[in-house]
């Protein structure tokens, strides 16, 4: 278990004062068991403090005093990580985390200018009290919700578990409002999107590593057991539980080989140990087939501690771009009964001892770096794997970027107050649920498309864009994506999307003529040859 250092010390010496007529260096020294040099910066402190109190120009509270005093504390450690939660901050990390909130479970989107549900979860007491997806949100607790945004109504939505809140809900084809009260409960949002991608190859989608995530990617991969290969989407992933980390880790692996290690101090020391090495316990889930870790520079942490453990063992071919460099990790201290610090106590290592650390700076912008100068670490099979902060990709593929008229589109009519996005999404939804109804696949009916575009022109849309072929193309690709997603078909989705996402298409064409791990990492080199020669002299992109 990663040590935790105490608090108490400091916390007696901040938030105790002096009594009247006593020495600062008096009462420091004479306090048993206190260090002297910590008791007088202590004093100093708390002089600073009572000084500013007693005769700033601004008058404040002790409470907001001593809050400015922490933060200010915290905002000199050069730890971008590290965080004096208030009750708000701390629950809405660890609903970010866990996925878990005390709600009702559904999901919601204004639409036409009405909060309207678009998923209800299994399991949840939305989903006991009969709520559709297409239900519209017509008031909470006797108010309207007419004019609110999704963030006013899941506001109001949310509350303590074993509390109610009372519904208005219109939904199509009724002609009176049902008006249901429904009792909160925890609610767990899974963090795993998974299905199968054409030719017959496994796509696991994970944004964040949290509780319950590893259990998630097995499922899947039980769903997968016939598949070529799986490919593991973590772009965009920021992290999560180690333990969560680990054990997806533990996925892929045979048992006994490492999986990560962590340095951290030794509490109320300076130096470092080893403190902690963990090892793979169960066996392969998926033995023999090969597989694809997809990273880009927003995958951090947790999800660095996957893609490092597969890339060092030679189980997964990574592709994409180098990930953030998250390579600390952060313990959560108790405070009070209801605040929190968030502060970095150690530093993670793959398990061929690279250091996932990036240094950055308070902003999160990385310190400059001489790439010549990175450690270069062999895996057992012989590829070579920078240490250099971070993951590096055996395959490096940026992902797509909007063409300049694409740019212009979204631009003019963001300036025009024409929301092309929510449009998009309004007409998937209805477009998804008539699909569904007529049991019909995936896809835009070329007559509604037409009818879409005449709305959007409508708006104040130019006729210029509605009449290119590349921005017509564009919108219908972005109607082809949100309709699969709302209507659930996550393989479909994905196999649309690959036509804009570089990564996803190279990672299913490297699968689709790899059988084995050995024919997946001689695909990419012979790709990765043609991709070296495309670059043009000198580096310029």
């Amino acid at each position: 278990m990663i040590r935790k250092i105490t608090l108490a010390l400091l916390l007696a010496l901040v938030l105790v004062r002096p009594s009247a007529g006593q020495s600062p260096q008096t009462s420091g020294r004479d306090r048993p068991g206190a260090p002297e040099s910590v008791a007088a910066g202590a004093q100093i402190f708390l002089s600073v403090f009572q000084s500013v109190r007693d005769y700033g120009l601004e008058v404040l509270p002790d409470s907001a005093l001593w809050e400015r005093a922490v933060n200010g504390f915290i905002r000199e450690l050069n730890d971008p990580y590290a965080q004096a939660f208030t009750p708000a901050e701390f629950d809405e990390f660890q609903e970010g985390n866990t996925g878990n909130y005390a709600g009702i479970g559904v999901q919601i989107t204004n639409l036409n200018e009405t909060i309207t549900i678009t998923a209800v979860f299994r399991g949840t007491p939305a989903e006991e009290s009969g709520l559709e997806v297409g239900d519209l949100i017509i008031g909470v607790n006797a108010e309207s919700t007419e004019g609110w945004t999704t963030r006013n109504a899941s506001d109001a939505i949310r509350g303590e578990i074993g509390t109610s809140v009372n519904l208005r809900i219109a939904r199509q084809g009724l002609r009176a409002p049902l008006t249901p009260t429904i009792k909160r409960d925890s609610v767990h949002i899974s963090a795993v999107v998974a299905d199968i991608v054409s030719p017959n190859i496994g796509y696991i989608g994970l944004d964040r590593v949290a509780r319950g995530s590893a259990q998630e990617v097995d499922s899947a991969l039980t769903r997968f057991s016939d598949a070529r290969g799986v490919i593991l989407d973590l772009r965009g992933n920021p992290g999560g539980f180690l333990d969560e980390s680990l054990r997806i880790g533990d996925l892929f692996l045979e048992p006994g080989v490492r999986l990560a290690s962590a340095e951290s101090r030794i509490p109320g020391q300076e130096g470092r140990n080893l403190d902690e090495a963990w090892n793979a316990q169960m066996p392969d889930r998926i033995p023999g087939k090969p597989v694809i870790v997809l990273v880009d520079r927003f995958s951090a942490s947790a999800s660095e501690i996957v893609a490092g453990a597969l890339q060092d063992h030679d189980r997964a071919l990574i592709i994409g771009e180098r990930t953030f460099g998250k390579g600390v990790f952060q313990n959560v201290f108790r405070l009070t009964e209801k605040r929190h610090l968030r502060l970095t106590t150690g530093e993670w290592f793959t398990p061929l001892g690279r250091s996932l650390h990036r240094p950055r700076t308070m902003q999160g912008r990385p310190l400059d770096e001489d790439p010549d100068t990175f450690r270069v670490v062999t895996s057992q099979s012989g590829r070579s794997l920078l240490a250099g902060g971070g993951v590096f990709p055996d395959l490096t593929i940026a992902n797509d970027t909007l063409t300049s008229l694409e740019r212009e589109f979204l631009s003019v009519t963001a300036a025009d107050g024409v929301n092309v996005a929510l449009r998009i999404a309004e007409h998937a939804f209805s477009q998804a649920e008539k699909r569904t109804d007529e049991g019909a696949e995936p896809g835009v009916n070329a007559e509604d498309f037409e009818t879409f575009l005449v709305a959007l022109s409508g708006e104040g849309v130019p006729q210029s864009f509605m009449d290119s072929p590349e921005i017509r193309e564009y919108i219908e690709w972005r109607l082809a994506t949100r309709i699969a997603d709302r209507m659930g078909r996550a393989g479909p989705s994905m196999e649309i999307r690959a036509q804009r996402d570089p990564v996803l298409a190279e990672a299913i064409a490297l699968l689709s003529e790899a059988g084995s791990p050995a024919e997946l990492y001689a695909a990419a080199d012979r790709r990765k040859d043609i991709l070296d020669a495309r670059e043009p002299p000198g580096g310029e992109h």
